[in-house]
Parts: structure tokens; sequence; C-alpha cells
């Protein structure tokens, strides 16, 4: 007598789950996370890597789109710019400089003030949500509105702020004052944003960890010392690099307001780039000039990432 095995039946949906299973995804499943990705891999290709592509052919070229020819000249727009006393080496070199000064003086303040207001702006009071709007609201301004506010009000001749201080002091067109200006304009414009980024870190703090330190005895410096700071270390790592990044490509504040004086103190790169690429219509010098500048901020945030990551670690 034979004994006849029962017939394989198709896999059902409700063998899904079930141990011992192996589950099957359909086709369409695995395309879906690619149909959501579609969008931005367009606008990424469009807009960042084919530029990006391009802005390195234009840099090996002495490129002018008003004339029919673009001569290669390989690396020499590079090599131009580290040789001193070619035509684009110093000029170049000093707005970098200023590029720095400017990175020096801002990035401290737009990373301890907004912590500052994060803290206050995290307790419980009336009207919070009204000063946690007001603090953010000039962040919404575009830079055009804020440098031509700026320079009514720093005007040496006819600014409001000299009017009421009584004195005549060169806001925009003498150094360091110029340097406070653009420091505190950016400071007033920019707080806003990383103050924010600083209340959503501490919101996802503990409430239980303060609780257990203040039974301990830790007094509020204590508190903030071991359990806010280190909470808030991812913060700071992705504030610090954001506030670098965004520091060193300054250009519309010193563009509208101190218009690179005195004598190009406040010159940045990213002007000193513009004026090279549009003024003087040679792209291809003025793209060698931005992928240094580019190549010199990843590795300052490639060394902040790291640094961040060894004290996460200690």
């Amino acid at each position: 007598m034979t004994v006849q095995a029962p017939p394989v039946r198709p896999e059902s949906r409700s063998d899904a789950g079930v141990p011992g299973k192996p589950r099957t995804i359909p086709r369409h499943g695995r395309l879906t996370p690619y149909l959501f990705l579609a969008p931005f891999a367009v606008l990424f290709i469009g807009f960042v890597l084919v530029p990006a592509i391009f802005g390195l052919w234009v840099s090996l070229h002495d490129y002018n789109y008003l004339l029919p020819g673009q001569p290669w000249v390989g690396l020499q727009n590079y090599l131009d710019l580290f040789t001193p006393g070619s035509r684009d080496s110093g000029d170049f070199w000093h707005s970098m400089l200023a590029t720095g000064i400017f990175t020096v003086l801002s990035v401290p303040f737009l990373i301890v003030c907004p912590l500052g207001v994060a803290l206050l702006l995290n307790r419980a009071f009336r009207g919070r949500s009204f000063f946690r709007a007001v603090f953010f609201a000039p962040y919404v301004l575009g830079v055009s509105v804020v440098g031509l506010l700026f320079r009514f009000l720093l005007d040496p001749n006819i600014g409001l702020v000299n009017s009421y201080l009584g004195h005549a002091i060169p806001w925009t067109t003498d150094v360091p004052w110029a340097w406070i200006s653009l420091v505190a304009m950016t400071v007033w414009w920019t707080l806003g944003f990383n103050a924010i980024i600083y209340l959503a870190g501490l919101q996802e703090i503990s409430p239980e960890l303060y609780e257990a330190a203040e039974v301990d005895g830790a007094s509020r410096w204590d508190q903030f010392r071991n359990v806010t700071l280190p909470g808030l270390r991812p913060v700071v790592a992705f504030v610090t690099t954001v506030t670098l990044l965004a520091s060193a490509n300054m250009f519309g504040q010193a563009f509208l307001v101190t218009k690179g004086a005195p004598a190009n103190e406040t010159r940045t790169a990213i002007m000193y780039i513009a004026s090279t690429g549009l003024g003087s219509n040679r792209q291809g010098m003025a793209a060698a000039m931005s992928y240094i500048l580019a190549i010199i901020l990843i590795g300052i945030s490639a060394l902040n990432l790291r640094l961040s990551r060894r004290r996460e670690a200690s």
C-alpha cells in the first residue's frame, strides 16, 4: 500500500510571520524604497552632483563663458593660487584670512548664546511660546532685508545707532568696528535657529536625571555640567559643524553692510570668488578657489566630528 503525500499548497498571506516559513517580498515591495528616494536622487544629481563635476571641469580650464574657446590649463589655476606674487594668490589668501577672522569671532557666540537662550526658553513660564517665536523670527528674514536694515542702523553718518550714542563710530568703515558690526548682526539674525536646535535636544533629556541629581544635592551648575552638557553632546557637535560651515560661507552681510571695507579687510572668500567669476569673467579661476575653500571646510568639519566622537567615547 502506497501513502500519497498531501498536495503542497502555495504560501498564503496568513503564513507571514510563522516561524520556520520563509517570507517572500513581492517585487513591487522591493521597489518602494527606491521610489521614495527617487525625488531626492533627481534633485541631488541635478543640482549637486552634476554642478560639482562641471565645476571641477571648469576649474581645469581658462574658462570664460563669453568666449568661444575654453583653453585647457590643467592644474595651473590651482598652482597659481599657491604661487606667491601671482595675480590672485595674495588677494585670495587675504580674503581667506578675513573669512577665518569672521569665523573665529562669530562661532563662539553662535554656540554659547543660543544655548543660554534655549535653557531659558526650556523653562515653564507664561508666554513661553511667544518668546520662542520672537527669538526665531529674525531667522526667517532674508539676508538682503537684514543687511539693508543694519546698513541704515550702523551708517557712520546718518545711522540711528550713532545718533543715539552721540558719537561718530565707524561701524562699517574701519576695523575692528566693522567686524563687531558683522558679528553682531549675524548673531542677532541666526541665533534663533541654533536655539531651536538646542531646545529640541534639551527636551530629549529625561527629567528623571535632573530629579536624581537634585536628590543627590547637585547644584544648578552641577546639573548643567553633568547632565545637560553630556546629553547635548551630539547636538553641540551638529550645531558647531553647521555654524562653522555657515560662517565660512558668509557673503551677504559683508557685501551689503561693509562692501569689503576698509581696504578689503572684510572681503570674505566668497566675495572674492564672486568678484573673480562674475566681475572679471574668469570662471575657471573662481571654480578653483571654490574647490580649495570646499576642501578646507571638509577637513575642518571632519576634524570637528572626529573630536566630538572622541569626547563621547571618553
